[in-house]
C-alpha cells in the first residue's frame, strides 16, 4: 500500500510541473554578456528556465478578469493601473472579436504579475528574456549577424502590431514565438538598470537612457535594437499601460530533490 500511494504522489506531482509548463518553452541555461549591468566582456549564468511560446492574448486575459474581478477594467485600482488599461476593451468583459487571439495591450506590470502569480508563474527577468531573444531561427545567440539586428529594428518601426495574431511569425531556436516584432514586454525587473556619475545626469536615468549617454558601459555599441528595449523600460513605470506593451510569464526548472523510496 504504502509503494502505491509513492507512485500516486510521484504520478501527480509531474503531472503537476507538466500541467504548468504546458504552451512554454524550455530554455536551456547558459552564458551571456548583458547590455548593461557588468564589465565589458563579462559573462552572467542565466539558469534554465520555462517560458511562454507566445505572449499572453485578449482571450488568456479574459478568463483571468472573470476569475479575479479587481483587474477588470472598471474595477482596478489606480494605484496598480492608469486611465488607459485596457483601453481596447469596450466593457470588463468585452473586446472586439478580432483581438481575441492578439497579444492583450494597454496592462499594467501589476496587472501581468498578478496574472503570471495566478498561474502559479511569474514575470521573466530582463537577463532570461534577453537571453531567449538574442536567437533566431537557427542559433541561440544571433546577435552578431547583422540581418538578424536589421530585421529586428524593422519590426520596431511597422505601426499597430499589437493587432496581430500571436504565433504568426517562425519559432526562434527555443521554439517561442514573438519576442520581436508584436509588442514590448514587461518583466520583473524592467526598472533595474540605473546609470552611474558617468551620465553626468543622476537623478534623470530617463534622459540618460534616451540620450547618447545611455551608450555610456554598454557592452555593445552595435545593439540598436537592444538600446531601445533599455530604453523602452526606463521610461516605464508600474502602472502604466501603453498600446505596444503586452507580456508573457516563465516559471524555473523545478528538479525534484527528493522522491519517496519505492522499495520502502
Amino acid at each position: 500500500m504504502k509503494r502505491l500511494i509513492s507512485w500516486v504522489i510521484i504520478s501527480l506531482s509531474f503531472h503537476a510541473v507538466f500541467a504548468q509548463t504546458e504552451g512554454m518553452a524550455l530554455v536551456k541555461g547558459g552564458e551571456y554578456t548583458p547590455l548593461y549591468g557588468v564589465e565589458k566582456d563579462k559573462k552572467i549564468l542565466v539558469p534554465s528556465f520555462y517560458l511562454d511560446r507566445t505572449p499572453v492574448t485578449h482571450a488568456e486575459f479574459l478568463q483571468f478578469v472573470e476569475e479575479h474581478p479587481q483587474w477588470r477594467k472598471s474595477q482596478v485600482l489606480r494605484l496598480f493601473a492608469d486611465e488607459r488599461y485596457l483601453d481596447l476593451w469596450t466593457d470588463d468583459l468585452h473586446f472586439p472579436e478580432e483581438l481575441a487571439h492578439s497579444p492583450v495591450n494597454n496592462i499594467s506590470w501589476f496587472a501581468a504579475k498578478a496574472y503570471c502569480d495566478c498561474q502559479g508563474k511569474r514575470l521573466p527577468n530582463v537577463d532570461e528574456w534577453e537571453y531567449a531573444a538574442m536567437a533566431d531561427e537557427a542559433k541561440k545567440d544571433a546577435r552578431s549577424d547583422s540581418l538578424y539586428n536589421v530585421k529586428v529594428l524593422r519590426g520596431y518601426e511597422v505601426p499597430k502590431t499589437y493587432l496581430k495574431k500571436v504565433g504568426q511569425s517562425p519559432k526562434n531556436y527555443w521554439g517561442i514565438y514573438d519576442l520581436h516584432g508584436l509588442v514590448w514586454e514587461w518583466t520583473m525587473d524592467f526598472n533595474s538598470i540605473i546609470l552611474t556619475g558617468e551620465s553626468r545626469n543622476n537623478g534623470n536615468t530617463d534622459q540618460g537612457m534616451f540620450c547618447a549617454s545611455g551608450a555610456l558601459g554598454a557592452n555593445d555599441l552595435m545593439n540598436y535594437a537592444a538600446f531601445m528595449r533599455y530604453a523602452m523600460r526606463s521610461s516605464l513605470k508600474a502602472k502604466f499601460s501603453v498600446s505596444n506593451l503586452g507580456f508573457r510569464c516563465a516559471t524555473d526548472v523545478r528538479v525534484a530533490t527528493s522522491m519517496p523510496d519505492l522499495n520502502d
